[in-house]
Order: C-alpha cells, then structure tokens, then sequence
C-alpha cells in the first residue's frame, strides 16, 4: 500500500512538472541586465547645455521632447503638474518630483536613473516617455543622454 502511495505522489509529482512546463508562456528573452553603464564613447565630452537640454527642451511638435509637460511654462504642463517633475533647467531636473527625487538622475550610473530608464521602450513603472509617443527620442538621443549620465551628470 505505501508503494502505491508513493508512486502515486511521484506520478503525479512529474505530471505537474510537465504541465507547468508545457503551459509556461514565451515571453522572450530576458530584457533585465542588459543596461550597461558605461560611456559608449569616453573621448566625447557631453555637455548639459549644449547635448541633454536642447532634447528636453522640445515641444514634441516636430521631435519628440519633453517641454510639452515637463516645463512649467508649457501651454499643457501636465506632467509637472502631475508628478512636480521640471526638466526645463538642470537644477530643477537634479531635484526630480515627487516620485522620483534624487533618483531621477543618479550621475555616474544611467542604469538606476529614472530618467533613463523612462526614455528606454521598458521603463520599470509607468509609461514610456514622452507620452505623447511615438515617435519616442531616437536611440542618439537617448544615447547622449546615458552618456552625460554615465559620464558623472555634470552641471555643465
């Protein structure tokens, strides 16, 4: 009686190992990790004032930007309204929002900066920006703005 028993429990033990097996779901493969955070390109100084504001500065209406919600002085500003986020000068942007503070750029590391991992096609939480996208900043972009990240987030 008790080898029954025990087949039984082995029997089923497998049969559940395949059904979980068989009905897993094909996600793909894993995205996590696959931020890297180093300068893609060390000899090239990127600078705050000339390279990352120029892109936070645009409106959306011809390239994909950020003023349209994240400067105050916007004709509709809701994403600063909403999460207090103002990316329109580089002392307001180091300060973040309510939800992001002193996460939003963490200098020397893009990877666990919220500003970067918001502009890439699976931020952690919420939407990808802009939200008006897409079209959503090009991968230059983006990459300008890992790279100021990377390279320390300077006030520059």
């Amino acid at each position: 009686m008790a080898r029954s028993i025990l087949a039984f429990f082995c029997l089923a033990a497998v049969t559940q190992a395949c059904v979980v097996d068989s009905t897993a779901p094909d996600v793909g493969a894993l995205i996590a990790g696959q931020c890297d955070n180093a300068d893609s390109d060390p000899d090239v100084d990127i600078r705050f004032d000339r390279d990352i504001l120029p892109i936070l500065s645009r409106d959306g209406e011809n390239e994909p930007g950020c003023a349209e919600c994240h400067f105050p002085q916007s004709n509709s500003p809701a994403g600063f309204e909403v999460t207090g986020l103002n990316l329109s000068s580089y002392q307001t942007l180091i300060r973040g929002g309510a939800n992001s503070s002193g996460n939003i750029v963490v200098a020397g590391d893009p990877c666990a900066s919220i500003l970067w991992q918001k502009l890439g096609p699976a931020p952690p939480f919420g939407s990808r920006m802009p939200l008006s996208g897409p079209p959503f900043l090009s991968e230059d972009d983006r990459l300008l703005i890992h790279d100021w990240i990377a390279e320390g987030a300077r006030d520059n």
